[in-house]
């Protein structure tokens, strides 16, 4: 089963790209700055004092360690010895860094790789595992992750089958290629233009998969135990989607969402209201391998099912606490049933939170991950980006779920070989499906 392991809950600034015009001392000047830069914000923003001799140790120790790796023999960088001024300790460490490039910059790949070095020093000597550096492609892949990628496919949610070895079909994009084409959520695709799945991983496949929009795909297709006709699908440009929902049998509605990203509020919202449309007398909220993501979208979700009051609290370094209510823009009330498990995290964990604290929905599989920190992205101006640990948050109740996750109210265990959406081979969702057509029957009597 493909795992989507945590992300985080982010607060996700803006920067504009700086010329990158280069200052005598090796480093050029947006180096210099985004040094500086990113000393500054992780003394400000983490959520727990820090020791400023204790990061400029972790920046040097970094940079030391690149270049042993990259064969300088006995390298020598500056110690940097920390003041009460922080803005000059971070052009101390700058000035080090200018130094080692000057000195050994030639040798191992220029200024870029030493700067990159500094900085994810500084961000791991906190010794927590949320706060870290980015690389330019590391930032554009995860806002990727969180807000959908435009690419040429064919519309389909895939994972390799654990006992069987061959591609799943989890979950088809509405009006996309593969939906025109006839795939349908389940089916098992043997063979991508004569070429077998079997062994491949899902980057693999996927692989195979994409291609150039208006050219076709041939896929071969195993439905229910038996082999149907190849399936020739035209693909084209697809914006993945955060949320899937369908209409199941004795009218509940079932929605899972993938991430909490900036659109997820808008899609669920559509998804709501079109199983509405469809008669829909309960819901489930799917939130499971839901590794979080922005803290605003958590609260736009849970505000589809939560009427009023408190949804979440943050706080900050030094007490401040931030109180986040419902925004007045829920659903008519209706049984709710929310499945989480151990990869269910962050903004994901924000939302089954409120949902349980305030009583709207039940909750249904096994404990959560255990996420109860909030973190804020800083773009940087060469693209690469800082992800700082900034504050924690508290359920409605006041529970601090970090390292303990939340306990369902109903303890489903899922088998590794559950596809999950798939009410025959999913007992967590059957569970509540049981518990929904419990409710409905109670609703009608």
């Amino acid at each position: 089963m493909k795992r989507v392991y945590p992300i985080f809950a982010a607060a996700a600034l803006l920067a504009t790209a700086l010329p990158s015009a280069t200052t005598a001392s090796g480093l050029s000047n947006v180096e210099s700055d985004e040094i500086e830069m990113s000393y500054s914000l992780l003394t400000q923003e983490f959520y727990k004092k820090v020791d400023q001799q204790t990061i400029l140790d972790g920046a040097r120790a970094n940079v030391l360690a690149y270049l042993e790796k990259g064969g300088v023999k006995n390298p020598h960088v500056a110690d940097v010895h920390a003041g009460d001024d922080a803005t000059a300790n971070a052009r101390s460490l700058e000035h080090a860094v200018n130094a080692a490039v000057a000195a050994y910059g030639a040798k191992t790949g220029g200024s870029r790789p030493l700067t990159y070095e500094a900085i994810a020093g500084l961000m791991s000597s906190v010794k927590d595992k949320y706060t870290t550096f980015l690389t330019p492609k590391q930032y554009a892949d995860l806002n990727e992750g969180l807000d959908g990628g435009n690419f040429s496919g064919v519309g389909i949610s895939i994972a390799v089958d654990e006992k069987t070895k061959y591609l799943d079909v989890n979950e088809v994009i509405p009006d996309g290629p593969a939906e025109k084409a006839g795939v349908l959520d389940g089916d098992t695709i043997l063979e991508i233009d004569g070429k077998t799945t079997k062994g491949l991983t899902t980057d693999q496949d996927a692989k195979l998969l994409r291609g150039e929009k208006g050219t076709t795909v041939k896929l071969s297709i195993e439905r229910a135990g038996a082999a149907i006709a190849p399936v020739a699908v035209v693909r084209d440009v697809i914006h993945q989607p955060s949320v899937y929902s369908k209409l199941m049998d004795n009218g509940i509605g079932y929605t899972r969402l993938t991430v909490f990203g900036s659109n997820t509020a808008q899609e669920l919202s559509a998804a709501l209201t079109k199983l509405q449309t469809q008669g829909a007398k309960a819901y489930v909220l799917d939130l499971r391998d839901n590794g979080g993501g922005y803290l605003n979208a958590a609260i736009d979700v849970s505000s589809k099912f939560i009427p009023s009051g408190p949804i979440v609290s943050v706080e900050s370094r030094g007490g401040n606490d931030t109180q986040y209510d419902a925004e007045n823009t829920a659903i008519p009330p209706k049984p709710l049933a929310v499945l989480v498990n151990k990869y269910t995290a962050s903004a994901s964990e924000i939302t089954s939170g409120a949902l349980q604290d305030d009583g709207v929905g039940e909750l249904i599989g096994e404990k959560t991950y255990g996420k109860g920190v909030v973190q804020t992205i800083h773009p940087l101006p060469d693209g690469s980006a800082v992800k700082i640990t900034s504050a924690r948050y508290l359920t409605p109740h006041g529970r601090d779920i970090n390292l303990v996750g939340i306990q369902p109210d109903i303890v489903t265990i899922e088998p590794q070989s559950s596809r999950l959406g798939n009410p025959s081979t999913d007992p967590q969702l059957q569970s509540a499906i049981t518990y929904l057509q419990g409710k409905i029957a109670q609703a009608g009597s």
